[in-house]
């Protein structure tokens, strides 16, 4: 890490670590239903240890006006987390918003098996992809119908009178 890194804070995360990232932000966005789905789809489920939680609590949330401003104190949201570790040794954690502690289970096992080489592409294609298209559907619906909402405003020149 150079300085300038070390002063802003950010590093270049690696192509694994940010696959990782990408999982968890899935598992994290992911609805209990599919959870439950992929979980009955398993033709073995795992056994799974817990090591923390399920766990639910509050979290502060800090905003910034127009994204760059100072940061502030915005408030408090609920929270659950959770952490496993299968019969392998692989741990899983996973975060959810909300108090649903059996979403942070399923969500914590779905890691520790996308972490593991025998059943990463397994995950993938049964849970993560459906997980990502439905956001990016989600995302992109928002985005048509704010657009739909915009105004261009422009200014006509005159010729002087």
């Amino acid at each position: 890490m150079t300085l300038a890194e070390k002063k802003v804070g950010k590093t270049e995360l690696s192509e694994g670590d940010r696959a990782r990232k990408r999982t968890v932000d899935l598992l994290a966005r992911a609805e209990r239903r599919e959870l439950e789905a992929a979980w009955q789809a398993l033709v073995e489920k795992p056994a799974a240890q817990a090591v923390r939680g399920p766990e639910t609590g509050l979290v502060m949330v800090r905003g910034r006006m127009g994204g760059g401003g100072a940061a502030f104190n915005l408030g408090e949201v609920t929270v659950t987390r959770a952490t496993i570790r299968l019969a392998s040794g692989t741990i899983g954690h996973a975060q959810a918003l909300g108090a649903d502690r059996e979403k942070a289970r399923l969500s914590a096992i779905f890691d520790a098996l996308w972490q593991e080489p025998a059943t990463r592409d397994a995950i993938e294609t049964t849970l993560l992809a459906p997980i990502a298209a439905r956001v990016a559907d989600a995302d992109n619906k928002k985005a048509d119908e704010t657009a739909a909402t915009r105004v261009d405003f422009f200014t006509m020149v005159r010729g002087d009178d």
